[in-house]
Order: structure tokens, then C-alpha cells, then sequence
């Protein structure tokens, strides 16, 4: 039975979070060929793997000795963590920064069984294995050291954390606001076209042109707007008595509010702050299904912006 103090306890779930960074981010890295901060937080660590290698320990308590219970436990207890935790960052945050639906026998994607069956053993090769020689690092550290390592690290990982949870939020946040932005555009799209009655063949023929070059449905629903309102104004141009003065003024009203529109999405698709592009070019397995294409925007945003950086810091050197 492990006898540890609660300062003992906060350095083990520091470690292996820290451990968890190392490990997914240098995988990561491998795979995509280029440093990758990988993460929730900002800094180097992971706390689904600290609160994992804990959980671990803890189910592991009884059984100590017994591998088969110590396996059972393992697989039951970092199942049931990695199922709450996806459950309840999906219900936060609106995306799942990890996915199982394309493993067989997984259930809402959120847990799989091949991932159980590896969390048993993994429970094993840490309470066995790995934690046993930085068990005896640890209570070899004197506590006047441990506590105020401790305490440091406690503030700069809850500074992180606080900096990084806002950032899912305001993401979240765009996520939504993003979505509303793209049902306005088909709302007005609809509209327009019930006022022009019958769409003008060579406005319809511009649209489709330029969807072979959108990178996304927002941009073609940007680009058929403005397409329609220039069709609009060429028509009430050429057939003006064709157009009731009620008519003209609503689609002036509707010019304006598109202005408006693209402005605000241009806007929330900047992606300036430094923790939300950190939490979507870093977790490359972030996803959502209700927001993909706005998330899938925002990634090409990001992806652009770092990119710029990258090329005006090759200029300055």
C-alpha cells in the first residue's frame, strides 16, 4: 500500500504529466515531421496522463502482487477516466481532442476495446516497472526541497491550465458563433433568391465557377452572397420598375447585413490569440462533428498564420 503525503502525491501527477508530454509529443512529432507542442495546456504537460498514471496507482492499491487484478483494475479504471474525460471535454468545449470510431468495439468513440485491453497492461508496466525507481527518487528528496518545487510548479501548471480552459472556451465560443454566421449566409442566400423569383443563368454559372476554387462550404456560401448581390444590383440597374421600392429597400437592408456578416467572420476566423491557435494547430486529431467545417476553417486560419510568422521571422533574420 503506497504511503504517500499529499506533496508526494502532486509531485507524482507533475511528473507524469510531464512524462505524458514528452512521450505524445515526440510521437506526435515523428508522425508529422516537425515539432509539435502537443496538448491542452501550453506548457509541458498533459494532465490526462498524470491523472491516469494516478489513477493507476490508486485502483492498483489492493491488488498489489495479484498481476491479474492489478490488470482488471487497470483496465476498468483508466477506461472509465479516459470515457468521463472525453465526455465531459466534448460537453465543455463542443470538439473531442481524441476519436476511437474508426477502432472496432468502440462506444461514442470516446473509449475503445483494443485501448482497454492496452490500459491493463499499461497499469502493470507502471506500478511494476516504471514507478518504483522514481518512487524511491522521490522519498529520497528531502521535504524542505519537495515542498517548495511543489508549490512553484502548482502555480505555474494552474496559471497554464486557467490560460489554456479560457482559451477552449473562447474557441468553443467561435465554434458556435461561426456556425450561426454560416446559417445567416443560407437564411439570406434563400431570401435573395425568393426576391429575384428566378436566379439569373449567369449569375448561377459565376457562382458555380467559383465554388471549384472554395476551400470550404462558408466560402462558397461567401462567394454565391456576393455573386447574387452583384447580380441583384445589375438587374435593378437594367429593369428598375421590375423592383417595388419595398424590395429595393430590403435588399439594401440585406446588402448591409451581409457587409456586416463578412466583417464578423473575418473576425472570428483570425485566430489571433496565442493559446487557441496553440490548442488547434497541436492537437491535430481535434475534431467535431456539429462544427466541422467551422473547425476545419479555423485550422486553415491558424495553419496560415503560423505560416505568415514563420516567413516574416526568415525575412528579419
Amino acid at each position: 500500500m503506497y504511503s504517500y503525503n499529499m506533496t508526494q502525491w502532486l509531485f507524482f501527477f507533475y511528473f507524469y504529466c510531464l512524462f505524458g508530454w514528452c512521450f505524445e509529443s515526440a510521437y506526435v512529432s515523428a508522425r508529422q515531421r516537425q515539432l509539435v507542442n502537443r496538448g491542452f495546456m501550453r506548457g509541458p504537460f498533459l494532465p490526462l496522463y498524470g491523472s491516469g498514471a494516478i489513477m493507476m496507482l490508486v485502483v492498483s492499491m489492493p491488488f498489489r502482487g495479484n498481476l491479474l487484478l492489478t490488470y482488471i483494475s487497470g483496465c476498468i479504471g483508466a477506461t472509465a477516466l479516459e470515457y468521463v474525460t472525453g465526455v465531459t471535454m466534448e460537453a465543455l468545449f463542443k470538439v473531442r481532442y481524441w476519436d476511437y470510431s474508426n477502432q472496432k468495439l468502440n462506444y461514442k468513440g470516446h473509449i475503445c476495446l483494443s485501448s482497454t485491453i492496452a490500459w491493463g497492461f499499461l497499469t502493470i508496466f507502471m506500478t511494476d516497472v516504471v514507478h518504483k525507481p522514481i518512487e524511491q527518487f522521490v522519498l529520497a528528496i528531502p521535504m524542505s526541497v519537495l515542498s517548495p518545487v511543489v508549490f512553484v510548479l502548482t502555480v505555474v501548471i494552474v496559471v497554464d491550465f486557467t490560460l489554456s480552459f479560457k482559451a477552449a472556451l473562447d474557441l468553443r465560443d467561435v465554434l458556435v458563433k461561426m456556425e450561426h454566421v454560416k446559417e445567416e449566409m443560407e437564411r439570406m442566400q434563400k431570401r435573395l433568391d425568393v426576391l429575384l423569383a428566378v436566379a439569373d443563368e449567369e449569375i448561377e454559372n459565376r457562382i458555380e465557377a467559383r465554388k471549384q476554387k472554395s476551400a470550404d462550404r462558408n466560402e462558397e456560401l461567401l462567394n454565391a452572397l456576393e455573386d447574387r448581390f452583384a447580380g441583384v444590383k445589375e438587374q435593378i440597374r437594367e429593369r428598375y420598375e421590375a423592383f417595388p421600392e419595398d424590395v429595393r429597400e430590403e435588399i439594401a437592408e440585406l446588402r448591409m447585413k451581409f457587409t456586416s456578416i463578412k466583417e464578423k467572420r473575418l473576425q472570428l476566423r483570425s485566430v489571433r490569440d496565442f493559446y487557441k491557435r496553440h490548442l488547434i494547430l497541436d492537437n491535430p486529431t481535434m475534431h467535431s462533428e456539429k462544427f466541422r467545417e467551422a473547425l476545419e476553417e479555423l485550422k486553415r486560419a491558424a495553419a496560415e498564420h503560423r505560416k505568415q510568422g514563420s516567413k516574416e521571422k526568415q525575412e528579419e533574420a
